[in-house]
């Protein structure tokens, strides 16, 4: 069973990973700006979700089982490697926004925006060291039952990441009539461009 300690522990440490910048929380300020909190929150789902899916493979043991289907991994790896290149690619050369508070947005932006969140963390080397490496550091996996899975891990990683996640997103609304001039736009996507490149190639080379 897990006690006290130990879900402080993985709760400090996954706090502080979320706020270390990457490429999740670069995409997130970058679609907050141009599509708004809503578009944002779409992409922190899908942020939530890729997390979910690692504590999972960390407490049921997949991991072990990757590696007895290592071209079916490289194959992912690569896959999302390419997927965060092509982001990248489209940060770098994304056209100015026009800024309009109160446009409702498309289920296909929001939808798009959630398939990101979800690839970029499949895809981010930062994620995976985390659940896969240090994780095992902080729980002792051998006590974790499907209900301290489901009732205690789940709900706490859901809600560090929210917290974390608002912060960025509210952060990104407040300051997105500073970001209405091209230059500044471009700067930011640039960034954002460079970030996710960066963890493409981290992937490739690990």
């Amino acid at each position: 069973m897990l006690d006290l300690t130990q879900l402080m522990t993985y709760s400090v440490s996954l706090l502080i990973a979320a706020i270390v910048p990457g490429p999740g929380m670069a995409a997130l300020v970058a679609r907050s700006v141009a599509g708004g909190a809503v578009s944002g929150s779409c992409l922190l789902l899908g942020l939530i979700l890729g997390d979910l899916i690692y504590l999972s493979f960390a407490v049921f043991g997949l991991a072990l089982i990757a590696e007895h289907f290592d071209p079916l991994f490289q194959l992912v790896r690569w896959g999302a490697a390419l997927y965060l290149g092509y982001l990248a690619w489209r940060f770098w050369f994304a056209d100015h926004q026009q800024i309009v508070v109160g446009r409702p947005a498309q289920k296909r932006e929001l939808l798009s925006a959630a398939v990101s969140g979800l690839t970029i963390t499949l895809g981010n080397p930062k994620t995976i060291a985390f659940y896969l490496a240090l994780v095992p550091l902080a729980i002792d996996l051998q006590s974790v039952s499907l209900g301290s899975w489901g009732l205690v891990l789940v709900p706490l990683t859901v809600v560090v990441l929210v917290a974390v996640g608002a912060v960025f997103i509210g952060a990104a609304v407040r300051i997105r009539y500073l970001l209405s001039s091209a230059r500044a736009q471009q700067y930011l996507f640039r960034g954002a461009a460079t970030v996710m490149l960066g963890a493409a190639l981290s992937m490739l080379v690990r």
